[in-house]
């Protein structure tokens, strides 16, 4: 808290982030971030999270599930924040950095391994995940996630950007490609902007070890009046059931309708640098307008993200 102060004194602008758990299976979680904030609250403006996803067993369901558990996480530390807020009696709005998040183990127990055999190599390849398009509909539904959580997620890193379990591959001599998971990461950052919308949705959902009620229709609305749009980001969930959806639109007057799709049959299918585009988004046909609303087809385990011009 004295460095807090330091910090302030020097920089009265700065944002300060107190460390909370890394992942919400540690046993001092929540514990520790009750604690922390008591000790800190008036001095900072976050507390981080960290969280990583991973499929060893190879079964999507509850792979897709894990977003579920990190709602219940930020839930969680939400649920805390105000907790320890009207202890103290404090005006003061503490939020979420949720400073660290991706998937990681295609390369994770191969990487430890050839870390107990390297007798300390100049810059090796470390924790180079190779993505597929099944990581796709994850980094989709993560995305989601935190936008409809961005009233207490003010801030949200992905942990790498190149190379490190990133979006971005390169080689050495100048050779760089698209990673799946960086079609997700680009339309969130470019067309998630404005104002996330409260979606009331009704549909199927699925028990899983991860989390109970996990929805099979994983969406999240932006409304950006600057650029007279609603975006809309919908996963299917489901490998086997296409999916009908109407969006109502009471109140808006949709005038236009885009459909951008990023599917294909293969969860394991990969870019790479003789393939980069083998996974890439592709002009959809499943929205359209009807009525006051928007009709939308959703292909098995499939991402799409749906424009609306106003």
């Amino acid at each position: 808290m004295e460095t807090a102060k330091a910090l302030r004194g020097l920089d009265p602008t700065l944002e300060l982030v107190v460390c909370g758990s890394s992942h919400s299976n540690m046993p001092t979680y929540p514990q520790w971030e009750a604690t922390v904030l008591e000790e800190t609250y008036d001095q900072v403006d976050h507390i981080s999270l960290h969280m990583y996803f991973e499929n060893y067993e190879k079964n999507s369901n509850e792979f897709l599930a894990l977003p579920q558990k990190l709602d219940n996480y930020i839930g969680t530390v939400s649920g805390i924040i105000d907790y320890v807020k009207a202890k103290k009696r404090s005006k003061r709005k503490v939020t979420i950095s949720f400073d660290e998040w991706n998937v990681w183990y295609h390369e994770r127990k191969a990487d430890a391994e050839r870390m107990r055999t390297w007798d300390w190599p100049e810059a090796p390849v470390l924790l180079e995940d190779q993505y597929n398009f099944e990581d796709v509909l994850q980094v989709g539904c993560i995305l989601n996630t935190f936008i409809r959580r961005a009233d207490v997620v003010k801030i949200a890193c992905i942990a790498q950007l190149v190379n490190v379990i990133a979006p971005i591959m390169t080689e050495p001599g100048g050779a760089a490609w698209r990673q799946t998971i960086y079609w997700p990461f680009l339309f969130a950052s470019k067309h998630g902007r404005g104002t996330a919308m409260q979606l009331a949705v009704e549909v199927p959902s699925y028990d899983a070890d991860a989390a109970a009620g996990v929805p099979w229709l994983d969406i999240a609305g932006v409304r950006d009046d600057d650029a007279g749009t609603l975006t809309f980001f919908a996963i299917n969930r489901s490998g086997t059931e296409t999916m009908e959806v109407d969006l109502a639109l009471d109140g808006f007057n949709a005038k236009t309708v885009e459909h951008t799709l990023i599917k294909h049959a293969d969860l394991e299918a990969r870019n790479s640098k003789a393939n980069p585009d083998n996974v890439a988004p592709q002009k959809g046909s499943g929205a359209k307008l009807e009525g006051k609303g928007v009709r939308l087809t959703l292909q098995p385990h499939s991402y799409s993200m749906i424009r609306v011009g106003l």
